[in-house]
């Protein structure tokens, strides 16, 4: 609803580029920090070749919160050391150039912190194949659902299982209610549903969960002009309270003013 959040593409506001690199530069963020980050090591393990946009990454995000001045941002759990590492680059800053001006943003984490992918073994990723799209058909969340990796204890349909280390079961958590779920586990620990009766469940609920959101896409996909109209007043609205910002920044940083510094300062 962009009546209750700004909505706007990244791209179009500059100063988030602006401020990624003055949170780069001037001592702020050091090398050895960036090359610690549990994602940055992960995925360098995984490819030949990373780029240098994927070590500075986690800086780019810093400044994505600090420009709004947000205190708290939703995210998973994979994310609490990046949200670490914005807390330190916001207190590096504030010790060098003012006190106390950017916040210290905290996590805020939900029940399903972190969502492992249909294969069990990493989070959810596009990259890896291993997702769930959120407006995908009910025809296309089945086909996914019904392979996804279970209990590896369960090699027949009598085998008990132990629910708290299926990835089914923790999806359960995230999209079906308390008594569906501690129903799912009373069936899993006797062996009373099949994998696949678990999924049908866990499918059912998850495409009632999801279908308000496919529908809406599905209406915006049918008025591009009116998203795009969308987009554009979200920019604006963003713009101008990135560039009180980053004029203030500028200026606590010693940097030249400008005469379209002066201008904004009337916005």
């Amino acid at each position: 609803d962009p009546e209750r959040c700004i909505v706007f593409v990244q791209s179009h506001v500059a100063e988030h580029s602006e401020l990624n690199w003055l949170l780069n530069a001037h001592g702020v963020t050091p090398l050895g920090e960036l090359e610690r980050q549990t994602q940055f090591k992960d995925k360098t393990q995984r490819q030949e070749s990373v780029s240098a946009g994927l070590l500075n990454y986690p800086v780019l995000q810093a400044a994505d919160v600090l420009l709004y001045k947000a205190s708290l941002v939703p995210v998973g759990e994979d994310q609490v050391q990046h949200l670490e590492l914005m807390r330190e680059i916001a207190r590096r800053w504030n010790a060098r150039y003012g006190d106390h001006y950017f916040p210290e943003p905290q996590p805020l984490l939900t029940k399903t912190k972190r969502v492992l992918g249909l294969d069990g073994k990493a989070k959810m990723s596009k990259s890896l194949g291993n997702t769930i799209g959120l407006f995908e058909s009910p025809e296309a969340i089945w086909e996914k659902l019904r392979p996804a990796a279970t209990d590896p204890a369960r090699k027949t349909r009598k085998d008990p299982g132990t629910p708290e280390i299926c990835n089914i079961f923790t999806l359960h958590h995230g999209f079906s209610p308390p008594d569906t779920v501690a129903e799912v586990a009373q069936k899993c620990r006797t062996a009373g549903w099949g994998c696949l009766d678990c999924k049908r469940v866990l499918a059912d609920n998850m495409i009632a969960a999801l279908k308000p959101m496919r529908e809406r896409a599905e209406a915006l996909k049918r008025d591009p002009a009116g998203v795009l109209a969308r987009l554009r007043a979200g920019a604006d609205k963003a713009r101008a309270l990135a560039h009180r910002t980053i004029t203030e920044v500028r200026d606590r940083m010693g940097f030249l003013k400008t005469n379209a510094d002066s201008d904004h300062r009337h916005l």
